[in-house]
């Protein structure tokens, strides 16, 4: 087992990043060290890093991972989520929470909302809680985190999207109910929008639709499944069964309920950042039999889902595209810069 990690430090009141080393703590019951290979940085790093969010202090950002097995602690899981027996070295990646499979919550299929819930990459360092961040050398896995097998082949910086971006897509899916032969908007064509493009064709909807003000993205997102494109301020979008809102923005949030036709379901996942009420006319909503419902983050079934079609399609839509390499570790900072400057899907940093 390795003794000594580095890792990436983030302050809140400095908005600073310090890359550090620590000594790595012998395990504790049920935990597993992984050496991380790779680390993308997610919206709400950056949103983080700007001090836009405020997490706990200081940390270790970073929650959409992929790594190897380094090393079992005492009592730890011997299977993965699907069933699959870990030996060292296996490709993983895991659920950004750890849960206790028995909390109420997670009984009623909520895990990520757990009363114990520990979420990686947004933890504080402590003398008795480290290394629970992507943006580090090592990561210890703790009790009851959902974990899966990896195949070798997936490429890293598309196997770290899963547990973050992909499994929320298909959390929103499940939400949704099928949706084969269904016509469906998806509102806001960043990571998430493009990747519920991809997993909404490979379930057989009818017409995609995606909607964005950024008319470059839009046009990426044709190589995804959609169908049709419309600028957001467009007159002529029409009516669907289903809206997926991922940009978060109050007009569009609005602007979406009157997209639905009778019986339609607006989906909402982009709003997880302070904003104002926004106005909804219940008698619209009742009159048409509308429903809207809102997901944050996932649960156990739709990381296996997220799992599963990465794996089966990450070579038939071009994935890789969208996402800027190049970075390591002790450029952490840059890679940062490089994302709030340039805006691109993801910035993914190889950890050597």
């Amino acid at each position: 087992m390795h003794s000594v990690s580095k890792f990436a430090s983030y302050d809140n009141s400095t908005q600073h990043i310090s890359i550090q080393t620590d000594n790595v703590p012998a395990l504790k019951e049920g935990e597993i060290l992984v050496k991380i290979l790779c680390t993308s940085l997610c919206r709400s790093d950056i949103h983080t890093y700007l001090g836009k969010r405020i997490e706990k202090n200081p940390t270790i950002l970073g929650h959409e991972i992929v790594g190897v097995i380094d090393h079992f602690g005492p009592l730890a899981p011997t299977h993965d989520l699907i069933g699959n027996q870990f030996k060292k070295g296996d490709k993983v990646t895991w659920a950004i929470y750890a849960s206790s499979p028995e909390d109420e919550l997670a009984k009623k299929g909520i895990p990520q909302k757990g009363s114990d819930l520990f979420k990686y990459g947004h933890e504080k360092i402590t003398e008795n809680n480290h290394f629970h961040g992507g943006l580090s050398e090592y990561i210890i896995l703790r009790k009851n985190t959902p974990i899966v097998i990896l195949k070798n082949e997936l490429p890293n910086e598309l196997a770290s999207l899963i547990n973050c971006s992909v499994a929320t897509v298909a959390g929103a899916i499940r939400v949704a109910g099928d949706l084969k032969n269904k016509n469906i908007i998806i509102y806001g064509t960043g990571m998430l929008g493009i990747i519920a493009c991809a997993m909404t064709s490979s379930l057989g909807a009818n017409e995609i639709i995606a909607i964005d003000e950024n008319l470059e993205r839009l046009e990426i997102s044709k190589e995804f499944g959609v169908t049709q494109i419309f600028l957001s301020n467009d007159a002529n979008i029409p009516k669907v069964d289903i809206v997926f809102e991922f940009s978060g923005a109050n007009k569009a949030i609005e602007d979406s309920i009157k997209l639905l036709h009778i019986g339609g379901a607006l989906i909402l996942i982009g709003a997880v950042f302070a904003q104002p009420p926004i106005a909804i006319n219940a008698e619209y909503i009742i009159r048409n039999i509308l429903t809207i419902k809102g997901l944050h983050n996932y649960n156990n079934e739709d990381f296996i889902k997220a799992t599963q079609f990465m794996e089966e399609y990450y070579n038939s839509f071009p994935f890789t595209k969208l996402i800027k390499r190049g970075f390591e570790l002790d450029d952490t900072d840059l890679a940062f810069q490089y994302a709030i400057k340039n805006n691109p899907f993801r910035v993914s940093i190889d950890i050597k």
